[in-house]
């Protein structure tokens, strides 16, 4: 029953936004783009709040948000965490005890909507926001970002170019927007005329259609070292994305897998990503 509900309430939702953009188009996009940035999952769950709780560091205030940052210390240079769509800080604990071994100061913390953070939605450019924020207060010089977190990390190395970044890893992460709208509009099935006024919101909104939203474009005149990990069997986002970006960023590694999924929390990525980190 909720396999059948799961596969028609978007059908519904698509029905109506055709109907809203016969009248009024851009309240169509708005809608549409409001149903696609809303957060479902990724709150702190009863399992995960002793090692979040033990850890929190500050609350960071930017714009409407109230972000919670945590931090773990240590000697070496700091590595900021990232993670991706739905999730939280809790995702990295595998790695946090890797980094911790080998004296790394850790710092993370959760993106509008998710963890103990404030919101409701969440999009690149909101994330990308936050991000800076952390950037010019903590100066990390390692990023390690999973999923949505890596198009977010090289979305804002592209936007800011001159920051504390020397290296950054992503972990199965995404290269170009059009392809989740496609998606979105496969699963709702609402027609071109809401695609093509998203695509004009979307412009009017950060100066980008959906195909110009894309990490290989935004790597190509990055200077500093990446490492890219994607598994081949990933369900969520396809390997291909990464190999797009490392097509189009000269200092990159690519790392493809097969079997891990999309998450990645397996020893041997952690000992690739503590060895890329080092000097």
């Amino acid at each position: 029953m909720k396999k059948l509900q799961s596969q028609i309430i978007p059908l519904l939702y698509g029905q109506w936004l055709n109907l809203v953009a016969l009248f009024d188009s851009q309240k169509a996009a708005r809608i549409a783009f409001d149903i696609f940035c809303t957060i479902r999952k990724g709150r702190v769950l009863p399992g995960q709040k002793d090692f979040l709780d033990s850890a929190k560091f500050s609350v960071e205030t930017i714009e409407e948000h109230h972000i919670q940052t945590y931090k773990w210390p240590g000697k070496k240079d700091t590595v900021l965490l990232l993670h991706g769509w739905e999730s939280n800080t809790h995702r990295w604990r595998n790695l946090i005890n890797k980094l911790r071994a080998q004296d790394y100061e850790i710092l993370a913390f959760d993106a509008p909507a998710h963890g103990y953070s404030t919101g409701e939605m969440l999009h690149v450019p909101l994330y990308a926001q936050s991000l800076r924020h952390v950037l010019d207060k903590f100066q990390p010089k390692r990023v390690v970002a999973h999923s949505m977190g890596g198009m977010t990390v090289l979305y804002e190395h592209y936007r800011n170019p001159k920051s504390s970044v020397e290296k950054i890893v992503t972990i199965g992460s995404p290269c170009e927007f059009e392809g989740f709208m496609h998606h979105y509009q496969g699963l709702f099935k609402f027609n071109n005329r809401v695609w093509k006024a998203m695509d004009k919101r979307l412009k009017i909104w950060f100066d980008y259609h959906f195909h110009e939203f894309s990490s290989a474009r935004f790597v190509k005149n990055n200077m500093i070292n990446g490492l890219l990990f994607h598994d081949k069997n990933d369900k969520q986002v396809a390997y291909t994305e990464s190999v797009k970006v490392h097509e189009n960023w000269k200092g990159s590694q690519l790392i493809l897998t097969e079997g891990l999924g999309h998450s990645m929390h397996q020893e041997g990525v952690n000992d690739q990503i503590i060895s890329f980190l080092g000097p």
